[in-house]
C-alpha cells in the first residue's frame, strides 16, 4: 500500500470474532480482503476500488453460525479506522451525496462527516437472500456499525430494485463514491476545519 498520512491500522479482538484491517484513504483502490464472507469480500473490494481506498481486511469468525457477527464487527473495526485516518478533519469537504445505479437497482448515498453518528436507511421490504446464505438485512446492520463507528450521518435509500446482489452493489459502490468525496482536501481550506464550531 501506498503511505499516507491519513491511514491507520486497527486490530479487534472478541470472543466472536478476529479481525486486522490497514486502510489508506489517499490510496487508489487496492485491496486484499478475506473474511470468509465470498459475497461479503466482493463488496468490500468494489467499496476499495470505487473509493479509491486502499484496503486490507483479514477477518475470522464463527461464520458457521451466521455472518451477523463478522458483518457488523468489520464495519465497526473500519469505521473506527475511517475516524483515526481522517483526523482532525481540516480541510476536508465534508460533505458527499450521489445517486448510483447498478443495472435495475437505483440507490440514493448522503453523508456528513460531522462527528455526529446516525444512520436512515431504506429499503424495499422482504428482499430476498443474496444466494442461499448471505441475509440481506446484513446490508443495514454493516451500514450501521460502520457509520456510528466513523462518527457519520448516513442516508442511504435503495430506490428501487429487483435483484438482491444489484441493490447491496450499489450501496456499497455509492457509499464508497460518496465518502471520498467528502474525504478529500479542498485546497482552498487544507488547514481549516469546516464547521462553525472550528471542530468535528
Amino acid at each position: 500500500m501506498a503511505s499516507s498520512k491519513r491511514s491507520s491500522s486497527i486490530s479487534r479482538t472478541t470472543s466472536e470474532t478476529d479481525i486486522r484491517l490497514e486502510l489508506d484513504v489517499d490510496g487508489t483502490g487496492l485491496s486484499s480482503i478475506n473474511t470468509g464472507i465470498p459475497i461479503f469480500d466482493h463488496m468490500l473490494t468494489l467499496f476499495s476500488k470505487h473509493g479509491r481506498f486502499d484496503l486490507t481486511v483479514e477477518a475470522k469468525g464463527d461464520i458457521e453460525i451466521d455472518f451477523h457477527h463478522t458483518i457488523e464487527d468489520v464495519g465497526i473495526v473500519l469505521g473506527s479506522a475511517f475516524t483515526e485516518a481522517v483526523g482532525d478533519k481540516k480541510g476536508i469537504f465534508r460533505y458527499g451525496s450521489g445517486v448510483y445505479p447498478m443495472d435495475e437497482s437505483l440507490v440514493r448515498v448522503s453523508l456528513d462527516v460531522g462527528g455526529r453518528p446516525f444512520l436512515d436507511y431504506r429499503a424495499p421490504e422482504n428482499v430476498p437472500h443474496i444466494g442461499d446464505k448471505f441475509n440481506f438485512t446484513l446490508v443495514e446492520e454493516f451500514l450501521r456499525a460502520f457509520a456510528f463507528k466513523a462518527l457519520i450521518n448516513l442516508h442511504v435509500a435503495i430506490l428501487y430494485g429487483r435483484d438482491p446482489h444489484h441493490m447491496a452493489e450499489g450501496t456499497f459502490k455509492g457509499l464508497a463514491r460518496s465518502l471520498d468525496d467528502a474525504t478529500k482536501i479542498d485546497e482552498r481550506i487544507a488547514n481549516v476545519i469546516p464547521s462553525t464550531k472550528d471542530v468535528l
